[in-house]
C-alpha cells in the first residue's frame, strides 16, 4: 500500500469560495444547513404525497363517476377491477415519466439518479397492473357474454380497432420491461437499449385510442375528463420542456465547444471547454450533465459525466476514462468540436449539504467529480478531509490539483493506493483491511460531519457501510457510483 498525507495550513489558507463565482463567501452555519436539509425534506414528503395521492385520485374519481354502483354482478365486478387495475398503471406511468422528464423541483430535492431509480422500480408494478387490467377486462366481458377468455379475446381483437392498438401498447411495455432487467440491459450496447426503451412513449400512445372509446376516461360531462387531460397535458408538456426545448436553448446560448485535450494517464483524458456565460449554467462542483460532442461518429450519443472543474474560470471540464466504445471515441476528440448539453443535473453538492464539517472520499474516475466539490465546497481551514483512492498510484487521476487545493484551502489530503483484497470485504488496499483499519483511521471524528463518495458501484456501496457504521447520519452520506 502506498499511503501519503498533505495536512491543512491553516496559517495561510485560500479565501472560501462559492460555486465558481471568485468571490469570497463564509459558510452557512449549522442552524442553515439543516434547515435547507429540512425544506427539502418537507419537498420529498409533498412529492411522495402527491404521487400517492395522484393515484387515489383516479380510483376515487371512476367511483364517484359511477364505478362504484358496477359492483352488481360478477361479471361488472371482474371489469371494474379491470378498470381500476388500468387506471392505477396508467397514473403511474404518467409518473414515471415525470420522474424521467428532469423537472428542476424533483432533481433538486432527490436528485435526477435517485428519480431514475424511483422510475425502474415502478417499471414492474406497472407491468403488473396492466396484466391485471387486461386479464380482468377479458374475464368479466367473457363472463358477461358467456363465453371463454379466449374466445373473448379474439372477439376484442376482431371487433373494436382501437383495442388492437391496445394489446400493441400492452405488448411494448411487455419489451420494455424485460429489456430494463439489469441481467438483460447489460448483453445490449447502451445505443440499443435507450432506443428500446423509448418504446415506453409508443406503448403510452397506442393505449391511449381505446381510453377514449371503450375506457371513459374523457367521458364529456365527467371529473375523469378533466382530471385526465390536465394530467396528460402537464406530463406531456413536461416532456417537451424539460428534455427538448431547455437543452436545446441551453445549448444555443452558451455555444459551448471543446478548447483541449488534455492527456492524464493512459486511456483519461480531461476535456476542457469553453463557451458564452458559463457562470449562468449555474453548475455547482459534483453535478453532471449529459454532453453530446457534434462530431460525425458521436452527435448521437449522450454521454453522463460529471464535472471535474467548475465555470469559475470561463471554462468548464470533465475527466473521462476510456470504458468501452462510446467512451473510446472521446479520446480522440477535436478542439473546436462542438457540443450540445443537458443539465446540470443533480444533488451531489453543496445542495445537500447538512454539516460544517466534510469528508470527501473519490476513486478512479470519480476522483474527477471530488476534485470539482474541493473547489466549489465553503468550509474553513481545517474542517475538510480527502480520500483518494486507487489501485495504483499512476491511476491517481488529477493528484497533483487535488494536493494543491488542500494545500491552499487548508484540508488534509490522504492518497490510499494499492489492490483490494480479495478476501476481506474493504475498501481500503488489502494491507489496511489486513491491520483492521476503516474510515476511523482517517477521520476524526463522525459528529457534525458530511460525506460525499464517487467511485465505482461495489466499492463505492462498501464506503457507504463504512461510514454508517462510524456514525454518519443516513442524510449526511452522499454517493455517486458508476459501472465499470
Amino acid at each position: 500500500m502506498t499511503t501519503g498525507t498533505v495536512p491543512p495550513q491553516p496559517l495561510t489558507p485560500a479565501p472560501l469560495l462559492s460555486a465558481g463565482s471568485g468571490s469570497a463567501v463564509e459558510p452557512a452555519s449549522s442552524n442553515a444547513y439543516r434547515q435547507r436539509s429540512r425544506a427539502r425534506a418537507a419537498r420529498r414528503d409533498w412529492l411522495g404525497i402527491a404521487t400517492v395521492s395522484s393515484a387515489a385520485a383516479a380510483v376515487a374519481l371512476f367511483l364517484s363517476d359511477g364505478g362504484a354502483h358496477q359492483f352488481g354482478s360478477p361479471a361488472a365486478a371482474l371489469t371494474s377491477l379491470g378498470i381500476i387495475a388500468g387506471l392505477v398503471a396508467t397514473d403511474l406511468v404518467c409518473v414515471m415519466l415525470l420522474l424521467a422528464a428532469r423537472l428542476p423541483v424533483v432533481d433538486r430535492t432527490i436528485g435526477h439518479d435517485r428519480a431514475l431509480g424511483l422510475h425502474g422500480r415502478l417499471g414492474k408494478p406497472v407491468l403488473y397492473l396492466l396484466l391485471a387490467h387486461g386479464m380482468f377486462l377479458t374475464l368479466g366481458y367473457g363472463v358477461d357474454a358467456g363465453v371463454d377468455p379466449v374466445a373473448e379475446t379474439g372477439q376484442l381483437w376482431q371487433g373494436f380497432g382501437d383495442m388492437v392498438w391496445a394489446y400493441i401498447g400492452l405488448a411494448l411495455f411487455v419489451v420494455v420491461a424485460v429489456t430494463s432487467l439489469v441481467a438483460v440491459r447489460r448483453k445490449f450496447p447502451y445505443e440499443v437499449w435507450f432506443a428500446i426503451h423509448l418504446l415506453t412513449y409508443a406503448a403510452v400512445a397506442a393505449s391511449i385510442p381505446h381510453q377514449f372509446s371503450m375506457g371513459g376516461l374523457f367521458a364529456p360531462g365527467t371529473a375523469q375528463r378533466w382530471y385526465w387531460l390536465a394530467l396528460y397535458v402537464f406530463t406531456g408538456s413536461s416532456l417537451l420542456v424539460y428534455r427538448l426545448l431547455v437543452p436545446v436553448l441551453t445549448t444555443l446560448r452558451h455555444g459551448i465547444r471543446v478548447s483541449n485535450v488534455v492527456f492524464e494517464a493512459p486511456g483519461v483524458v480531461s476535456i476542457e471547454m469553453i463557451g458564452r456565460k458559463l457562470d449562468r449554467l449555474e453548475a455547482a462542483g459534483g453535478q453532471f450533465f449529459n454532453w453530446r460532442f457534434l462530431a460525425s461518429n458521436q452527435w448521437w450519443h449522450p454521454h453522463p459525466f460529471s464535472l471535474s472543474a467548475g465555470t469559475g474560470q470561463g471554462r468548464i471540464r470533465i475527466t473521462v476514462r476510456n470504458l468501452g466504445s462510446g467512451t473510446s471515441r472521446l479520446m480522440h476528440v477535436r478542439p473546436g468540436t462542438r457540443v450540445a448539453v443537458e443539465g446540470p443535473y443533480g444533488i451531489f453538492s453543496e445542495e445537500a449539504r447538512t454539516q460544517e464539517r466534510v469528508v470527501l472520499v473519490g476513486s478512479g474516475i470519480g476522483i474527477g467529480p471530488i476534485r470539482a466539490l474541493l473547489e466549489d465546497l465553503t468550509f474553513r481551514p481545517g474542517s475538510a478531509v480527502v480520500i483518494l483512492r486507487a489501485s495504483r498510484a499512476e491511476d491517481m487521476f488529477l493528484h497533483a490539483e487535488i494536493a494543491d487545493l488542500c494545500r491552499r484551502r487548508g484540508a488534509r489530503l490522504h492518497v490510499l493506493a494499492g489492490p483490494r483484497s480479495l478476501d476481506v470485504p474493504s475498501w481500503l488496499p488489502s494491507s489496511a483491511a489486513a491491520d483492521g483499519l476503516d474510515l476511523s483511521a482517517f477521520v476524526p471524528s463522525a459528529a457534525g460531519a458530511e460525506i460525499y463518495i464517487c467511485g465505482p458501484t461495489g466499492w463505492t456501496d462498501l464506503v457507504a457501510a463504512d461510514a454508517a457504521d462510524f456514525g454518519f447520519p443516513h442524510d449526511s452520506i452522499h454517493y455517486e457510483r458508476f459501472s465499470l
